[in-house]
């Protein structure tokens, strides 16, 4: 796909993700002038009129907008994520296929995948079982996208593809501890122990289980190679190939933050997933993406955001 010359949508181009990504096809020469994104203010994805308003006129549509949280958003809401993530999806694309869409780049979640899936997870392994119970509605409407994609490519031969990023973290991630991931939440209680001087900041579950973790600025580098380069039916994995116990991306973030106190682990808690990294090779293969950011840096970077911000 030639991006320079294509009007390109991105829904969601205004939170978290899409705005890395708006930033990373204004560096490929995009102008600006021909990236439209929508908001949840101005447009409802979830209603069918917004989805036909919102693609029209455009080549490209970039799908980022979605409804999403950690655990505990997981637990309280599965039905309105797994609702909304799934009317948002499926209205999207088939507005986009009826209004001539040249490209539909879907994303999805590592949600998708079954609880326990061999390490690490390849895209060959997604249908092998049930995703993990806290995040499996939120994980299957997302996954929908990936079944709508391939549908369409075979009975009207519909460019969409699909991409599974890991956790992503970094400079204006959500904080909010009522709907925050793993890294923002962590780094919130750690800064809210800090400044009202308590020794001590409870986390939940074992910390046993594992997570890999992917800086947004690699993120938005492989959703727009993809976008560029990848035409295929096959899932592709977005991630580090690193992974990390919740134990030690703990203490990895008080060190950070010389935070000294004491970790309480709360085991009435769950932990979700035992663990999660992916194997990274199609990405590689396909479009040249390898993430660039160490882990470190990435999380500094993230935490001088939040203190600063």
């Amino acid at each position: 796909m030639n991006l320079k010359k294509s009007k390109i949508l991105v829904t969601g181009g205004g939170g978290f993700l899409g705005s890395f990504v708006v930033k990373e096809l204004i560096k490929k020469g995009v102008p600006l002038k021909n990236i439209k994104i929508t908001t949840k203010e101005k447009y409802d994805l979830t209603k069918w009129e917004d989805c036909v308003k919102a693609v029209r006129g455009q080549n490209i549509v970039i799908h980022l907008a979605a409804k999403v949280g950690g655990i505990g958003l997981n637990r309280e809401k599965p039905g309105e994520l797994f609702y909304d993530n799934l009317v948002m999806g499926v209205q999207t694309m088939e507005a986009a296929r009826q209004a001539g869409v040249k490209k539909f780049v879907a994303i999805g979640t590592i949600c998708a995948y079954p609880k326990f899936t061999k390490v690490p997870f390849k895209e060959s392994e997604l249908w092998e079982g049930y995703p993990e119970e806290t995040n499996a509605p939120y994980g299957l409407a997302k996954k929908m996208m990936l079944v709508q994609a391939q549908a369409y490519r075979r009975q009207y031969e519909f460019n969409a593809i699909y991409l599974l990023p890991v956790n992503l973290y970094g400079p204006g991630d959500n904080f909010d501890p009522k709907s925050s991931h793993v890294i923002p939440a962590l780094i919130k209680k750690v800064a809210d122990a800090k400044k009202e001087g308590k020794d001590f900041i409870e986390v939940w579950g074992t910390g046993k289980a594992s997570r890999e973790f992917l800086y947004v600025e690699d993120a938005a580098k492989a959703i727009v190679l993809a976008t560029e380069k990848y035409n295929k039916p096959e899932p592709v994995n977005m991630g580090s190939g690193k992974e990390f116990t919740i134990k030690k991306l703990v203490k990895t973030i008080c060190d950070c933050m010389k935070f000294k106190g004491q970790i309480r682990w709360d085991k009435t808690k769950p932990d979700g997933q035992p663990r999660r990294r992916l194997n990274v090779d199609r990405a590689k293969k396909e479009f040249g993406f390898v993430a660039k950011t160490s882990f470190k840096l990435g999380l500094k970077k993230t935490i001088d955001w939040y203190i600063n911000k």
